[in-house]
């Protein structure tokens, strides 16, 4: 493990950072609230807007880099759909935004065991169709870490296959592809306790899906779909020291397999939820860097694409 990490995650754990699974939900989204963030990059814009839905509304927060954006980029946040809020991520999202030049749409959906499955997900899509709706003339693009990055594919997959929404591309950051705890990487042991264990997976599990049966579905195991043919380039970001890599392997190689192109970084000595620590762990930023440019790149692509076939 990365020694500047470990330090890190030492001192987490000496200053009474306890696993999730110990908890409550309340409890857990305390101790999130209470992590201290690096100082958020200066962006040219940031407010608070709303997706209109039959229910009630989707807080969203929309970060934009400058005046002139590349395309819209809908963001997902972590945390076992279990905890985070807008403000728990919003250095990720402005890391984004800049990387990317793209306005980024960061969601706060509702969160479980309040709202369990279905909910989350159907807020996922309702704010990717009304961010296509609102934005139609510039390219979209989905993002989320760990249990955001499970809503963000199976949200794409969704309106892929109604055909309301067309995706450029999706960046994928050590998603939950699968209910499954029995592969090698949640049985290795770290130096130190890190973000996630499979106990806490578990524990995450039981709040968002209660019902054992229907973590089967496809619809909450991505990588359990009869077919991925259409999904949209893939990027995605794992750690080596994460219960989840196996299954984002796995997960990428099902996309590969069905012809969908997939560019794949493997973050050596890096733990679960490490995108988070950005500007405190280098590799944080490398890794929203590597994640926004290329979103950034296929922005571009479909904008080329798009004028040569204005111009014929």
């Amino acid at each position: 493990m990365d020694n500047k990490l470990q330090e890190l995650l030492a001192s987490m754990a000496e200053a009474g950072r306890r696993p999730v699974s110990d908890g409550t939900p309340a409890q857990a989204r305390a101790q999130l609230a209470a992590r201290k963030q690096a100082p958020g990059r200066e962006l040219h814009q940031i407010y608070d807007d709303a997706v209109p839905t039959p229910g009630e509304t989707i807080p969203v927060r929309v970060y934009l880099p400058g005046p002139d954006v590349t395309g819209t980029l809908v963001y997902f946040h972590g945390g076992g759909w279990v905890m985070g809020t807008l403000d728990s991520f919003d250095n990720v999202a402005r890391e984004l935004a800049f990387h990317s030049g793209a306005r980024v749409i960061s969601v706060d959906y509702s969160l479980a065991p309040e709202n369990p499955y279905p909910a989350a997900l159907d807020e996922a899509i309702a704010a990717i169709e009304w961010a296509a709706d609102q934005f139609s003339s510039q390219p979209l693009a989905v993002a989320g870490d760990s249990a955001g990055g499970n809503l963000a594919t199976v949200a794409a997959r969704k309106v892929l296959e109604r055909g309301t929404v067309g995706i450029r591309a999706q960046l994928l950051m050590y998603p939950v592809t699968d209910s499954d705890t029995s592969r090698g990487s949640y049985n290795e042991e770290p130096p130190v306790p890190t973000l996630l264990s499979a106990a806490e997976m578990e524990w995450f599990w039981n709040h968002y899906v209660p019902d054992v049966a229907s973590r089967q579905l496809s619809d909450v195991s991505p990588l359990r779909a009869s077919s991925l043919t259409g999904m949209p380039p893939t990027v995605m970001i794992l750690a080596e020291h994460d219960p989840l890599r196996d299954e984002g392997l796995a997960y990428a190689r099902a996309l590969e397999e069905q012809q969908v192109p997939i560019e794949l970084s493997l973050f050596g000595g890096m733990c679960h939820g490490f995108v988070g620590l950005a500007g405190v762990i280098d590799q944080a930023d490398e890794a929203l860097q590597l994640g926004g440019e290329s979103v950034r790149r296929h922005f571009l692509e479909a904008e080329e694409v798009l004028g040569s076939a204005n111009m014929t």
